[in-house]
């Protein structure tokens, strides 16, 4: 099996790695290069905070119990001396501080003879040549192994100035390299060696359900989609994993949309196509000389262009408004083709709407012995694309025109209740089955269409989808021989 060094276990497997190899570069660098010189400014610090303790509790009467318990917890050589060298105490790391003698008093017992205190250091003399120098009476002295700090003080057990020294070796370090550099080579194969498997271990779990998810995108819209992918690794795997399932539903929407689409366009295109076909070739080949018959044939053709035209426009405004989500349409990201930017989408003026589409539809069909009463309420308002709205009820009304039969009237009417606008298109024609009711909105419904009326079998789906994406509702009610009502149901604007 080919090792793809691309992939996001690998790479992830990479990066663990290089952070392994980070930490002990860092740790080696710690604890070799850095090591001494961070050893000696601890010490150093160390010794200057204890000199500084000593120098504040110098009066007090167990100040050799105290210099005793600081020389041995910090490893410390201290002298107490007289301005000529004479020791006054002493003490260091190695002194019995459990088994001294104690008086009734609680102070530590003194040995007068200054022959039972340790020998002053070599570089005692160069540390008071610094000392006398100093100007704050205090000083510090380097060695090449010691560093020393001290001063003048107060000293309980004396009558004079007396002089602090405290000395610290700083060059231990050098001998522990060997053995901590040993002991690094140890801890850093072993957990090389585990981390290298933990890594691996860690990419290969995270790297198998992004290659689950992968292998799932690939698939989007077929039929063997669903790919083994358990949730419960990650919040953000699974949310990706939802919005994989979403987009391959709304995939499949739109490949049987499309199929369907295309099935019924061809289907309906037919009719049209041949007429125009059939009658051009009459034109050719029969009433080209026959003028009357001519025009006859011609405007059949037109006509057919017509309806034609008018039956993609449809199918082309149907498919646009099933791209468009509720969401986008309230929020105003949708957009149109036929308009340059972003939708007007806000307060949207239902009542200048219904009364402009009744007006226009009275002023088309007047002449033809129509008869359109309206009952509008003034001032009612809704969020949403004025330029649809006014398309669904002009589809509205176009199907109320074409099944009112001879009673040529139609009734439009516009009010608000409960928080909602309602608009109602009612027609007098033969009314509609109550067995088809349930069937009216659905696209390309053709029962009526075979009596001649109607365009595409578009015009109530349109209606419907507009209202649903406005988030309203539509509603059909028939009494056969009497008539229909057609009510779509919007929000009022601020919900008044």
């Amino acid at each position: 099996m080919k090792l793809n060094t691309r992939s996001f276990g690998f790479r992830l497997w990479v990066y663990f790695i290089f952070f392994t190899a980070l930490i002990f570069t860092v740790l080696w660098l710690l604890q070799t290069v850095f090591l001494q010189s961070f050893y000696n400014a601890m010490v150093i610090s160390n010794t200057k905070q204890t000199a500084q303790e000593i120098i504040s509790k110098s009066m007090q009467t167990d100040i050799d119990s105290i210099i005793d318990r600081l020389a041995h917890n910090n490893s410390l050589l201290v002298f107490i001396t007289d301005t000529d060298g004479n020791v006054l105490y002493s003490s260091d790391a190695f002194k019995d501080i459990k088994n001294r003698g104690k008086n009734g008093f609680g102070a530590v017992e003194r040995k007068a003879d200054k022959h039972s205190f340790r020998s002053l250091p070599d570089n005692y003399e160069n540390f008071m040549q610094v000392l006398s120098t100093s100007d704050g009476g205090g000083a510090e002295y380097y060695d090449e192994s010691l560093y020393v700090c001290g001063g003048y003080i107060d000293y309980y057990n004396s009558d004079e100035k007396a002089v602090l020294y405290v000395g610290a070796t700083i060059d231990p370090v050098g001998a522990s390299v060997t053995v901590i550099s040993m002991l690094l080579v140890w801890v850093t194969i072993l957990s090389v060696i585990v981390g290298l498997a933990l890594s691996w271990f860690i990419a290969k779990r995270f790297g198998t359900p992004v290659k689950r998810l992968s292998v799932k995108a690939k698939k989007l819209g077929e039929d063997d989609y669903h790919t083994g992918f358990k949730k419960g690794f990650c919040s953000e795997l699974d949310d990706l994993n939802d919005t994989l399932d979403k987009t391959n539903a709304k995939l499949i929407e739109s490949r049987n949309f499309q199929m369907e689409l295309l099935a019924d366009v061809s289907h309906d295109l037919r009719t049209p196509l041949t007429m125009i076909k059939g009658y051009a070739e009459m034109v050719r080949d029969i009433s080209r000389e026959d003028e009357q018959q001519c025009a006859e044939d011609i405007a059949v053709i037109i006509k057919e262009a017509d309806r034609l035209t008018a039956l993609v426009n449809e199918i082309m405004e149907y498919s646009e408004l099933k791209t468009c989500s509720k969401e986008a349409i309230l929020s105003g990201s949708n957009k149109d083709s036929s308009v340059s930017g972003a939708l007007p989408i806000n307060k949207a003026d239902l009542s200048a709407i219904a009364r402009k589409t009744a007006d226009n539809f009275y002023s088309l069909y007047k002449h033809q012995g129509y008869t359109i009463e309206q009952n509008i309420q003034d001032g009612i308002f809704t969020v949403g694309i004025e330029s649809r709205l006014e398309r669904a009820v002009y589809n509205l009304m176009d199907n109320a025109v074409r099944h009112t039969g001879d009673s040529k009237k139609v009734c439009i009417s516009l009010r608000s209740a409960n928080g909602k606008a309602l608009v109602d298109v009612q027609d007098f024609g033969a009314g509609i089955p109550e067995s088809e009711t349930e069937h009216i909105w659905d696209r390309y419904y053709t029962s009526r269409m075979r009596q001649g009326k109607g365009v595409s079998g578009l015009g109530l789906a349109i209606v419907k989808q507009t209202v649903e994406l406005h988030n309203g509702k539509c509603y059909v009610h028939s009494l056969p021989g009497k008539g229909t009502t057609f009510t779509i149901e919007l929000p009022l604007f601020g919900g008044a």
